[in-house]
């Protein structure tokens, strides 16, 4: 039941995701960081099949670092999700990757963008998006509370009312969520939203 959700506001994006470890009825761990730092400026929100999302998140990070290290320039948020597309889009003909990707970062010329790059290596710049069940609710909510204009205050509050809802109204519904955000100033973890612990870290 991964949920994974983003947005652009006023000069920022922001990502969010569930931090469940599952497979099949079983919860591994519940502060799993879906949440990538592609470099200091790039965000990659991922949900799939844990090996899949691992792999090759971690295969895109160390790409987009190469580049940097070869050329002496960081790729554009925009180059970074098309590279990201394009190497979707090979696997799919050879040995798909099941995972599916919302890649926020800013520019020093276009400012702060979110792109929307699913498992079929389908590209789509976006202002909000999200993936998994919990984006029957979460989609349904920033459509009728998100604003282009947001301040980080009104965005996080937004995605505050989604992950409410998510946790409300899902069945099966993931207990904890990451929030990054990135701007100007960088990438960086803005806070968690827990509403229980670690099961590897719990007090017996």
């Amino acid at each position: 039941m991964e949920c994974v959700l983003g947005l652009v506001g006023n000069g920022f994006a922001i990502v969010a995701a569930d931090s469940s470890a599952v497979h099949s009825i079983l919860v591994h761990k519940n502060n799993e960081d879906k949440i990538m730092e592609l470099d200091s400026h790039k965000l990659v929100a991922a949900s799939g099949e844990p090996g899949d999302r691992v792999q090759f998140t971690e295969y895109v990070q160390k790409n987009v670092s190469l580049y940097k290290f070869r050329n002496g320039i960081p790729l554009t948020t925009a180059a970074a999700a098309n590279f990201t597309r394009g190497e979707l889009a090979t696997a799919l003909r050879k040995n798909p990757y099941s995972v599916n990707i919302l890649m926020a970062g800013y520019d020093n010329e276009s400012g702060a963008s979110l792109y929307y790059i699913d498992y079929l290596a389908t590209l789509h710049k976006v202002d909000k998006g999200a993936f998994g069940y919990g984006s029957y609710f979460s989609l349904a909510t920033m459509d009728r509370h998100f604003r282009s204009d947001m301040s980080v205050e009104e965005a996080i509050e937004l995605v505050d009312q989604c992950i409410l809802e998510i946790r409300s109204r899902l069945v099966v519904a993931p207990p904890n969520f990451v929030i990054k955000i990135v701007d100007k100033d960088g990438a960086r973890t803005y806070a968690w939203r827990l509403s229980v612990q670690d099961v590897t870290t719990a007090v017996v």
